[in-house]
């Protein structure tokens, strides 16, 4: 059935970043397909909220930007479930918009949290051994990896993002003969908590409109379909590959 290939029953699933906006999203989309899911963040009572809305959730505390934090987020879902199949990067941090204004250590601090942290958990999948074909990767990157977008967006930002797809590509390709696909999803303007500013600033707003095919920017549900089909079976015979999901802005 067609269905099927979108169904994660009895998977494990880890999601960084899930105490709110896209990543408490994804976490939701995750469980409600039958995995069970790690839900990671350093907010414990944001991520309580999270997994109130479904058992299948657990929520854990978690600081991407230290090693033992990453380490006792796997080593937790092995402990429960035996198993780790979907690793969801999604925990990110924007830094400065102006790169005259990111100190060398600023612009580290970002590429710790956006790089550094999921290529750490991607290794830790990959340690971790695997059930049949289901392992999967998904790097949450975004189209200002692959353009710019002066004046939003910024250096360390875009640095990281642009080396989150190159990691995707360069581990898809070190991993494939062990079964471990490797994606990311580039999502374009999409109202959450980081860009709330952004959304609420009429010029602002009016230039994602202005500047987007489909006129507007997305809604959390519209990434669904997207993770689904990298997290899943569906995508068995995809690695090393992005999927953009911006209403158009990449294409102009």
């Amino acid at each position: 059935m067609t269905a099927d290939l979108f169904a994660l029953h009895g998977r494990t699933a880890v999601v960084t970043g899930a105490s709110s906006g896209l990543g408490a999203r994804f976490a939701a989309v995750l469980a409600a397909a039958g995995a069970t899911v790690f839900a990671a963040a350093r907010r414990v009572e944001r991520l309580a909220e999270v997994a109130a809305a479904d058992h299948r959730i657990h929520p854990v505390a978690c600081d991407v930007r230290r090693e033992e934090d990453r380490s006792r987020l796997v080593a937790t879902a092995l402990d429960v479930t035996g198993r780790f199949d979907v690793l969801v990067n999604n925990a990110g941090t924007a830094g400065a918009p102006s790169a005259a204004d990111e100190s060398p250590d600023d612009f580290a601090e970002v590429l710790a949290v956006n790089l550094v942290a999921p290529f750490h958990l991607a290794r830790l999948l990959a340690d971790a051994g695997g059930h049949g074909t289901g392992r999967c990767i998904v790097n949450v990157a975004s189209i200002l990896g692959l353009v710019s977008a002066a004046p939003m967006g910024g250096a360390a930002y875009a640095a990281s993002k642009a080396g989150l797809l190159g990691l995707t590509r360069e581990l898809a390709g070190q991993w494939g003969r062990a079964g471990v696909r490797v994606n990311a999803l580039a999502p374009g303007w999409f109202r959450s908590e980081m860009t709330e500013a952004l959304f609420a600033d009429s010029r602002s707003s009016e230039w994602v409109e202005r500047n987007t095919m489909l006129r507007r920017g997305g809604e959390g549900g519209e990434l669904d379909g997207a993770l689904l089909f990298l997290a899943s079976d569906a995508s068995s015979y995809c690695t090393g590959q992005v999927l953009v999901v911006d209403g158009g802005w990449t294409a102009r």
